[in-house]
């Protein structure tokens, strides 16, 4: 019998190697500019020869991705949780958050440069605000998902609001949170390279990219997407791994097993 792991990592390997052989044929049959799109092989070649300068600017947008990131999703689960305990705050700053989370990313990161500077601290406040609200509203929808039979054998047990909290309610939030978490990470990548476009010392994924072009290194700029689009597979697959192991207990979970 096939392994799951195994049966769930065959289909887009092989697909995606599908995807790159055609994509190399097509460019060199169609003899298609380098400066409109390079074949993978001259991507492979730029990521090989670059790798100390990619490197370089793989450290520096990881620093805000991770710092935001971090900050902004327990800061989410945090306020949530003091949503959940007062009416007037769901009141006020649930639509606040659907008004921040509608704001252009263009619009925020400029205006967070001024404020945190050009290094990587501006990238990690415009992570936070990408990350803060989608955590929020996710944490506040998982603590309202406990059943009512649940909620009402933990009042059989005089259980207070934080022992069914800790007990009841966050766990069965979990699947929320990690729905949350999973999304940030695409959130974080893509707002720290878009903040670098407005400032950052000349180093960083949306420094290289946004240099590039004007110099019309096509190759380079793919090279600079591949190493973000890896990146953000990879921290996706992680935190995902980490839900397996942690949720493995819960009913949305061997949902999904069936």
């Amino acid at each position: 019998m096939t392994p799951r792991w195994v049966a769930e990592l065959v289909p887009p390997i092989v697909f995606g190697v599908a995807v790159i052989a055609l994509w190399e044929a097509g460019v060199r049959m169609l003899h298609v500019p380098v400066i409109i799109l390079p074949p993978p092989s001259a991507i492979a070649m730029r990521l090989a020869t670059s790798f100390p300068t990619l490197a370089a600017d793989f450290w520096q947008t990881i620093k805000g991705v991770l710092v935001g990131y971090a900050i902004g999703s327990v800061s989410g689960i945090v306020v949530a949780i003091l949503v959940d305990r007062s009416q007037f705050l769901q009141r006020g700053l649930l639509p606040l958050g659907n008004l921040v989370s509608a704001l252009p990313i263009v619009g925020i990161a400029p205006i967070m440069v001024m404020w945190f500077g050009f290094d990587w601290q501006s990238k990690a406040a415009v992570v936070v605000v990408m990350t803060f609200f989608p955590m929020l509203v996710n944490t506040v929808a998982g603590l309202s998902s406990a059943g009512a039979m649940e909620r009402d054998l933990m009042k059989t047990y005089a259980a207070d609001y934080w022992q069914t909290l800790l007990a009841l309610r966050l766990p069965a939030a979990l699947p929320f949170v990690f729905n949350a978490l999973k999304i940030n990470t695409t959130l974080a990548m893509i707002g720290a390279i878009v903040a670098e476009f407005f400032g950052t010392p000349i180093v960083g994924l949306g420094f290289r990219i946004s240099t590039e072009v004007g110099r019309l290194g096509i190759d380079m700029v793919w090279a600079a997407i591949v190493v973000a689009a890896v990146t953000g597979s990879v921290f996706y697959a992680l935190v995902a791994g980490i839900e397996r192991r942690v949720t493995f207990w819960h009913a949305s979970y061997r949902a999904r097993e069936v």
